[in-house]
């Protein structure tokens, strides 16, 4: 027990790194939070921070995630009685967690696709591609980011599934579930937009001004 209780506190500080906000704070000396629709992440560092900074953003997220899987790994190789993949659970869920409610920004964080992703890459890399593959054939079908990452999300733990072969654990498959649901919570936002026909499209004018 004291050990999984470990691991979630690192897990969740690993994932509470605000990577969006450090890095336009650092390379355009404005407060994210302040812009678009104020989040943390990838998509909206896009509109104050270019190109650049929203790929390293991402980037970064992703690693958080990948980084907590890992520590989680690394420390069941300490405890020959216990699953890896209890371990690597309690990893994925906190990280994201982490990154959806930092302390360090008053618990107001990210939605936590990219970390989520990185989980998931560590956690069942082949179904991790596949949703990342989803992603992008949603996202260019219809150039809205939001549709793209909530089925990419959703469709994780079919995936995981189906190409996994490292076996479904109960308490795996429910990180699964519990990741990918507080993932597209954090998207009702969007979703009441997309129901009135108000969410910008990826890449349009409109897109530079409103909430992602």
């Amino acid at each position: 027990m004291l050990p999984a209780c470990i691991l979630a506190i690192a897990a969740f500080l690993l994932g509470s790194i605000p990577t969006g906000y450090l890095l336009v704070r650092l390379f355009r000396h404005q407060d994210i939070r302040a812009v678009g629709s104020g989040n943390i992440g990838a998509t909206n560092v896009l509109r104050t921070g270019g190109k650049g900074l929203g790929a390293a953003t991402f980037l970064l997220d992703v690693l958080k995630g990948c980084s907590a899987v890992g520590l989680g790994l690394w420390m069941a190789g300490f405890f020959p009685s216990a699953a890896p993949r209890n371990f690597e659970a309690v990893g994925a869920l906190f990280a994201v967690l982490g990154h959806m409610f930092t302390p360090w920004l008053k618990f107001r964080g990210g939605k936590g696709v990219a970390t989520g992703f990185g989980v998931f890459l560590v956690a069942a890399p082949a179904a991790a591609l596949a949703a990342i593959a989803l992603f992008a054939v949603v996202l260019a079908i219809t150039r809205f980011v939001s549709v793209a990452s909530i089925l990419a999300t959703a469709s994780f733990p079919v995936f995981s599934w189906y190409f996994d072969n490292g076996g479904h654990p109960p308490l795996f498959f429910l990180a699964q579930i519990a990741v990918s649901a507080l993932i597209i919570a954090r998207h009702h936002q969007n979703i009441g937009r997309l129901v009135r026909g108000t969410e910008a499209r990826f890449g349009s004018h409109a897109h530079q001004g409103k909430p992602a």
